[in-house]
């Protein structure tokens, strides 16, 4: 039985948890921040804060110290907010071994760098631990609740490291739980960041009641940005058509689950942003703070992003959602 450290006990990193620790597979260090979800988990084997109502097994063990969370890890997957990670892996970095397997489930790009999550850990271990990770990446359709109940669910891990995405695939593997292998991480991160924000915008048409057709047009068109983007950033085209992309992002766009979604929903009605985000109970829409790294990686380099430029307007500019309708559909004419 190998040991894996999941740093970061949310919905995800605890649906995570419990695909690595089906049937005794693993010995699983659940790191979590909150005392709450530690008492939760110690005295009733649930995660009542984040992911109530599925039993943890007795191979998962939650804890608050990063020494003990760390301790003999053979694999070390990542499921902080995006905005924390760095932070998180400076503290991190004196348990950290060149030996270990680190494996990166969080879906966004770092703000102030505009780096993917890989390169920002790379980075910050480099910095802190002096050594260079082997990392992979873990993305596609996964909702945390259909994967914790068992129902059946397909992702990708990516790395430029052969080896190391077949050793994790081997690792997360199970019936319900199928991972493809990919070599590149550079469009599986920036899929499963991107699609954050054009889930917004599609919850945005829907809080409108704008339709199907609407809907189905911003999926096919944001998926257009989403490979613009990851192409320009050196990725391969047909990932996007792959589970990081195209199934990432029907998934996020249409899905009741989908906390992103969810945001557009309530922006389309009228709501406000900070009214909205006050009512998540300490769950994260990554999409939120995405689209402003979105922006700028677009402007570095040199990528047309409507339907992202305008839902940071709306989001952090105050643009009415029914304008930003407006100005996409008057955008002038061009080819498919």
């Amino acid at each position: 039985m190998s040991r894996i450290a999941v740093i970061g006990a949310g919905a995800w990193g605890t649906a995570l948890a419990l695909v690595l620790a089906r049937g005794g597979a693993h010995d699983v260090q659940l790191w979590a921040f909150e005392k709450e979800v530690l008492e939760s988990i110690e005295n009733r084997r649930v995660n009542r804060l984040f992911l109530d109502g599925y039993l943890l097994p007795k191979n998962i063990h939650a804890t608050d110290s990063f020494a003990r969370a760390l301790d003999g890890a053979e694999t070390v997957v990542s499921v902080m907010p995006s905005h924390h990670c760095r932070r998180m892996f400076a503290e991190m970095a004196p348990y950290l071994k060149p030996q270990m397997k680190l494996v990166s489930a969080t879906k966004g790009i770092e703000n102030e760098t505009l780096l993917r999550m890989s390169e920002a850990i790379t980075q910050t271990v480099k910095e802190n631990a002096g050594f260079g990770p082997s990392i992979a990446a873990l993305s596609g359709p996964s909702f945390a609740r259909e994967v914790a109940k068992g129902d059946p669910t397909a992702i990708t891990v990516a790395s430029s490291d052969a080896g190391l995405a077949t050793s994790i695939q081997k690792e997360f593997g199970d019936p319900a739980f199928r991972v493809y292998t990919n070599d590149d991480i550079v469009g599986t991160e920036i899929g499963g960041a991107v699609k954050n924000v054009i889930a917004i915008a599609a919850g945005v048409c829907d809080g409108l009641s704008l339709g199907h057709n609407a809907v189905s047009a911003l999926i096919t068109r944001g998926l257009a940005e989403m490979t613009r983007l990851a192409v320009s950033c050196g990725a391969k085209p047909a990932t996007m058509a792959g589970l990081a992309g195209l199934g990432d992002l029907v998934l996020t766009c249409t899905g009741g689950l989908s906390r992103n979604r969810t945001v557009g929903v309530e922006l389309g009605k009228g709501r406000k942003l900070k009214d909205i985000m006050g009512d998540m109970h300490g769950m994260v829409a990554e999409g939120v703070l995405t689209t402003n790294a979105a922006v700028g990686l677009a402007k570095k380099m040199d990528c047309e992003m409507p339907i992202t430029t305008l839902m940071h307007q709306v989001l952090h500019e105050g643009k009415s959602p029914k304008e930003a309708v407006r100005e996409l559909m008057m955008r002038p004419g061009r080819e498919e």
